[in-house]
């Protein structure tokens, strides 16, 4: 099933976890699910506006999220209300898990971030991701999700980003 197909999407419910606590819950249209990469469309589900400074996220918003199964992140696309794409954030996780209608996924800390333009790439959050203390807890988590942040922003940084969400 495609992004534009007239087949009835499923829906599921998005689980982030962060610190063994869920962060946040919210609905998500199902769009796709390969076995390997799952898509969902889901709108803005935080509460009113949040600034970054380099992007706003509010409500209006609606995002295109890509989930693996066998990769350490997420990746985000983020349209204003408009469609204007604003950019893709993208999240460092362990790999995501579909039960039922749930998809769990657990947040790592870090994060990037690149423009529409792809002129902003961004990593975000290392001290977050240092103060977890992930490091001394699960070693082979910590380098794996190092090695997918290395990953993201060299596709972000080149042309491959694209050809991820084909």
């Amino acid at each position: 099933m495609s992004a534009n197909s007239a087949e009835p999407t499923r829906d599921l419910e998005v689980v982030l976890v962060k610190g063994g606590r869920t962060k946040i819950r919210y609905g998500s249209a199902l769009l796709s699910d390969d076995g390997t990469r799952i898509a969902v469309r889901a709108p803005w589900a935080g509460g009113g506006v949040r600034d970054f400074g380099f992007v706003r996220f509010e409500p209006g918003d609606v995002f295109t999220e890509y989930y693996w199964r066998d990769r350490w992140y997420s990746v985000k696309e983020v349209r204003a209300a408009d469609g204007t794409v604003k950019g893709w954030y993208c999240d460092i996780t362990r790999p995501a898990t579909l039960s039922g209608s749930e998809l769990v996924v657990e947040d790592l800390d870090l994060d990037l971030w690149r423009s529409a333009d792809g002129r902003d790439v961004r990593r975000l959050d290392e001290d977050e991701f240092a103060e977890s203390g992930l490091a001394e807890r699960d070693p082979r988590a910590a380098a794996a999700a190092v090695a997918a942040l290395d990953e993201l922003e060299e596709l972000a940084r080149g042309t491959g980003f694209e050809a991820l969400l084909a």
